[in-house]
């Protein structure tokens, strides 16, 4: 069961989104980049505060729970802070909407890409073992932003953080500075963490960890971290058996928050996100108790979503995703607000 002190706080927390929702419509338009060097698309989606009005082709329906967007909405005249976000895996750059909204509703600006060949519309089974491409992916979309001659000018360039979602909360750690080592996490996954590797996105996974051309690419991956990025946001992050010791988190000097759920049997928070936690010195870290899953951070589907695809959509007796998400927003602002 929620304590009536995490209760209050999610109720606090609700009315404050909801007043700045109140004041605030978004923006929202999609970016087709390509990294011309890795051969690889970087589909990236804005969402931006904007003082335009919704039209009526705007207000569509779609197979999960949103407030409207304005479609190609006014830039913003001021400059503002960015967050970039890294969707799960097998995801998209949508499945994380609420946060983006929630971010935008509240003074940012919030790019979330699509990991080339490890989304749901495209699985390359490969891809779902190649760790290092997700925060090439980001670091390549930041800089294309960086770059584009109308957001560009409107990007608060010393105010930039990211946040994740499993392996995009794996993400978010690696542009931090945390180096993992590939053969501890192998290692792992073929002996007593053959569960994490064999995901419901893309069973047999595991086949590819003794790829000779996957184990030469592991040799050779570059520095991940980006300095461009000030403050890290991992929601139920992956891949924690890849790290074993505090040196591997040597030059993380930004803030960085951890979310857990204490029922997570993807990404157990004994073996991730509370593993994070105690190896990152100064980390702050909030888990949902009683049966809050893995997948609870996902979008709110409709019922025919739900129903179609249970596992990911519906949770256990007692668990509200629509607060769950409320709290998570909540915690997203405040530590964005104070470390950016």
């Amino acid at each position: 069961m929620i304590s009536k002190r995490i209760w209050l706080t999610i109720v606090i927390g609700c009315f404050i989104i909801s007043f700045a929702h109140a004041q605030t419509r978004i923006g929202q338009r999609t970016f087709n980049f390509k990294d011309e060097q890795r051969k690889r698309p970087v589909v990236t989606e804005l969402w931006y505060p904007t003082t335009d009005s919704l039209n009526s082709s705007d207000q569509t329906k779609t197979p999960f729970l949103r407030e409207f967007t304005v479609r190609g909405g006014k830039l913003p005249a001021d400059k503002f802070p960015l967050i970039l976000i890294s969707h799960g895996t097998g995801g998209g750059r949508l499945t994380l909407e609420w946060l983006a909204q929630g971010l935008a509703k509240s003074g940012f600006m919030v790019a979330a890409v699509d990991h080339w060949g490890n989304t749901f519309d495209n699985k390359i089974p490969i891809e779902f073992v190649k760790p290092w491409e997700r925060p090439l992916d980001i670091s390549f979309a930041l800089s294309s932003l960086l770059n584009d001659s109308a957001v560009g000018k409107i990007i608060d360039r010393k105010r930039i953080g990211a946040a994740g979602f499993s392996y995009g909360g794996y993400t978010v750690i690696a542009l931090a500075g945390g180096v993992i080592d590939y053969k501890v996490l192998i290692n792992y996954y073929q002996t007593t963490g053959k569960a994490e590797i064999e995901t419901p996105e893309m069973p047999g996974s595991g086949r590819f960890l003794t790829d000779t051309a996957l184990l030469k690419q592991m040799a050779q991956v570059p520095i991940l971290k980006d300095q461009r990025i000030k403050a890290f946001f991992s929601i139920s992050p992956a891949l924690g058996a890849g790290f074993t010791s505090p040196e591997q988190f040597k030059t993380v000097k930004s803030p960085v928050y951890f979310i857990g759920a204490h029922d997570d049997q993807l990404a157990p928070v004994k073996t991730n996100a509370f593993h994070y936690h105690k190896l990152i010195k100064g980390s702050g870290y909030f888990e949902f108790p009683g049966k809050a899953g893995h997948y609870v951070m996902l979008n709110e589907a409709n019922e025919y979503v739900q129903k179609d695809a249970p596992l990911f959509f519906t949770d256990a007796p007692g668990v509200n995703r629509k607060e769950v998400h409320l709290k998570v927003s909540a915690l997203a602002i405040s530590f964005f607000q104070k470390s950016l």
